[in-house]
């Protein structure tokens, strides 16, 4: 239930506080005097769409923020705790912010949250309606989410079904189409892929291969040069045999260990020391002795290097056109043949997705029949409920039935022997209609009600709702509009019985609808033209009485209004 909220610098409206109670509330006031912002703020604190020019001219913002009691078993609550909102006092404090600039922020006890939440709990909260309700009932698509709703788990289970089968047959219909139509494309591409994995097998690279190719052909282009180097460096560390007097690195370091080795028994530092020499003499004799194979094995062969550098023109060929190295070359390779299978295999697959889509399609039929017998089961109970409702608000002789057809289509799925178009909630049009007197055909509300009888239609409608489905608190914008005398005092005695099973905030400008409510609201301006905290406020007794009077006939002091404004209130009182 919504307890309260206060509204700051939105449209005409300053600083307002509107209290709200349990039962029946009528918000009434001049025409311009901001009765419908009370409807605006509360769809803001739902997660309505924020209009910057809504905030009042030379503010910097506008906030709503709105008190809202939340039974401990509800969903609303349950996702508002999810979300790290905490209860003040077992209440809901909402909050929604917008800036002159359009930024909109939202905050739902005490944390901030996404607006989109908000409209989450909107569902389980409150139900609002206004005028452009009205002309969302008349929607096709509308009146089959309201049978839907009403009809409940007889249409939510096979409805999760079909949406589910008409997902994957989407699916399905999507990857045999576009393999179809992308036959040629695929058959080009499957060609590609075959003759690139063709040239690969037919130059067998192995990993690695091109960096070593490479290394080889390096050492083999400067054979003679290595060879020499390798020699000479050979000579320097053990000696040449051709020149027996020439000094070299190991003959010296020899002398140098055998000058040490005759003293290190007198200095232990002197001996680390020869040590230390006798380990670089070994290490100089492993060296030479690798200098002197290295130089044996190098083989300074043409011919080698020739094939060598064939065989990396060959697989330069392959890192050309299919990547950077051989190793990329060899991946390349394994993903196209993953590829060449997948697109060799479109003959089997096509096979396979038809079979596939012919069953689901069998299937969709199914489930969109059984959808169709829960509506039209559903639909009779519901125009008769709706039906009943018109007869207490004043058009005893309407009768509301709904239009449940299917449109034929070759493409479509098989429904009852026909081929029907279908789409994601069914196959079915679903529309209301109305005979508003004995003898007139049933025609949709759209065409067969006037405006105050779409009104009364949409009412009943809510009040069947709030049998099946009921939320806490609705609100209703005007729902009156069009409508006067004895069908006026009918939709005032309606949403007093409402009222007793959930709370009804009601902007109205009709005297006999205030009169049936448990409390009544003023909105006023001031002088200025804002409405300011004290331009809201409960009325009682005689200003109540003025009040309806004003709305009766344009005079407060009237005699005649006032003695009509006393009568409804005594025929709304007897009433209840």
């Amino acid at each position: 239930m919504l307890e309260e909220m206060r509204i700051r610098s939105l449209g005409v409206i300053d600083d307002a506080v509107v209290e709200l109670s349990p039962g029946f509330t009528a918000v009434t006031g001049e025409t311009g005097a901001g009765k419908t912002m009370v409807v605006t703020s509360l769809g803001l604190l739902l997660g309505g769409r924020a209009d910057p020019a809504l905030v009042r001219i030379g503010a910097e913002k506008a906030v709503v923020e709105g008190r809202v009691a939340v039974p401990g078993d509800a969903a609303a609550l349950v996702r508002a705790e999810e979300a790290g909102a905490e209860l003040d006092d077992g209440a809901l404090l909402i909050s929604r912010t917008v800036s002159a600039e359009g930024r909109s922020r939202a905050h739902l006890g005490g944390r901030s949250v996404p607006v989109g939440l908000l409209a989450e709990l909107a569902d389980d909260l409150v139900a609002v309606h206004g005028q452009t309700d009205q002309q969302g009932l008349l929607k096709l698509s509308r009146q089959r989410q309201a049978l839907d709703r009403y009809a409940g788990d007889a249409v939510v289970v096979p409805l999760a079904k079909y949406t589910e089968a008409y997902r994957r047959l989407r699916a399905a219909s999507a990857e045999l189409e576009e393999i179809v139509t992308r036959a040629r494309e695929r058959a080009q591409e499957a060609d590609m892929l075959r003759y690139g994995l063709d040239e690969v097998a037919a130059v067998e690279p192995r990993a690695g291969e091109d960096v070593e190719l490479a290394e080889e052909a390096e050492r083999l282009g400067h054979a003679e040069a290595l060879s020499s180097a390798a020699t000479a460096a050979h000579a320097a560390l053990a000696g040449n045999p051709e020149d027996p007097e020439g000094i070299d690195a190991s003959t010296l370091v020899a002398g140098a260990h055998r000058a040490l080795e005759a003293v290190r028994s007198h200095d232990p530092a002197l001996a680390s020391l020869a040590d230390r020499i006798g380990e670089i003499g070994i290490l100089l004799g492993d060296v030479a002795g690798e200098l002197a194979g290295y130089a044996d094995d190098l083989d300074a062969d043409p011919l080698r290097l020739a094939a060598v550098e064939e065989r990396r023109a060959a697989l330069t060929g392959l890192t050309r056109k299919y990547g950077d190295d051989i190793n990329t070359v060899l991946a390349w390779a394994e993903q196209s043949a993953a590829r060449l299978t997948e697109l060799d295999g479109d003959d089997e697959r096509i096979e396979e997705l038809t079979a596939e889509r012919d069953a689901l399609r069998t299937e969709l039929g199914g489930l969109a029949q059984a959808l169709t017998d829960a509506r039209t089961e559903a639909a009779e109970r519901f125009a008769a409920a709706v039906t009943a409702e018109l007869a207490s608000l004043a058009m005893p002789h309407a009768r509301v039935s709904f239009d449940i057809r299917q449109t034929e289509d070759p493409e479509g799925v098989e429904v009852g022997g026909r081929a029907v178009a279908y789409g994601p909630s069914g196959v079915d049009e679903v529309e209301l209609l109305l005979a508003p007197h004995p003898g007139a055909p049933p025609r949709p509300i759209a065409k067969g009600a006037s405006g105050g009888e779409l009104s009364r239609v949409m009412l009943a409608v809510e009040v069947v709702f709030a049998g099946t489905d009921p939320v806490p608190t609705y609100l209703f914008d005007e729902v009156d509009a069009g409508v006067g005398g004895k069908a006026a005092v009918e939709i005032g005695r309606r949403l007093a019985k409402l009222a007793k099973t959930a709370q009804v905030v009601v902007v109205t400008h009709l005297p006999q609808v205030a009169a049936f409510a448990d409390r009544q609201l003023l909105v006023e301006k001031t002088n200025d033209g804002s409405v300011t905290r004290s331009g809201v406020k409960v009325l009682e007794g005689e200003e109540r009485v003025r009040e309806l009077s004003r709305m009766l006939a344009g005079q407060e002091d009237s005699e005649t209004a006032r003695a009509h404004a006393e009568e409804l209130l005594a025929t709304a009182r007897a009433d209840l």
